[in-house]
């Protein structure tokens, strides 16, 4: 069996996500679902220091050295996790050279809140918010798209990226934002196994927290 071919076939897919206040880990192996595995975790008091070590007793050194892709969500979520799981991705892509992709957290859940609320049957698109503290809210626009071979098929696009708004605009079609860690890591490992294009291996100089105001907020 050649090295190329052993190297095709031991691909593993990293995820790495935070909410509001949790993160966790994800990996899946040659595409397959079923071999996916999961940690997850509610924050610590000291994230930083925490973060790597739970990661360095989540993947082997062996599977670290199959993986050949990282997909990380960038917020909005807890602001300081956000950061921090952004640069432990950047990181790790930079210095294994593999291709790092990114996915707000809204997307993430878009598609669990469009089946939730039957939304699909009769809206083609719909707002996600999460309210702020102080005043306004942080809300992105998502479009459906049901594939006409396979009717049962949802792919969901983000048409605006989460930014701040005053009021929202339509809120017959928003819904508030809901986490779900494990449901989130599975569908950030969906969506980068779903993405065929080609991949940047420098990528990770792009890739950014997404989270359009100050901590503070």
């Amino acid at each position: 069996m050649s090295d190329d071919f052993t190297k095709k076939s031991n691909q593993l897919t990293l995820a790495i996500h935070s909410t509001d206040d949790s993160f966790g880990f994800g990996f899946r192996e040659n595409k397959k679902d079923l071999s996916d595995t999961f940690f997850i975790k509610k924050f610590d008091k000291d994230l930083c220091n925490n973060l790597v070590v739970d990661f360095a007793n989540f993947i082997t050194k062996e599977n670290l050295k199959k993986i050949d892709k990282i997909s990380v969500s960038i917020g909005p979520a807890n602001f300081n996790a956000s950061r921090q799981i952004v640069v432990l991705a950047r990181t790790l892509s930079q210095q294994i050279n593999c291709s790092l992709e990114s996915f707000s957290s809204f997307e993430l859940m878009a598609k669990r809140i469009a089946v939730k609320n039957n939304i699909y049957s009769n809206k083609k698109s719909f707002w996600i918010f999460k309210q702020l503290k102080r005043k306004g809210y942080i809300a992105g626009q998502y479009e459906i798209s049901i594939s006409k071979k396979f009717k049962k098929v949802i792919t969901i696009k983000e048409k605006i990226i989460p930014k701040i708004f005053e009021e929202l605009s339509d809120r017959d079609s928003s819904y508030q934002a809901e986490y779900n860690d494990l449901e989130d890591l599975k569908e950030l490992l969906n969506l980068s196994n779903n993405n065929s294009q080609t991949f940047n291996f420098n990528s990770w100089e792009k890739v950014l927290p997404l989270y359009p105001i100050s901590p503070v907020n």
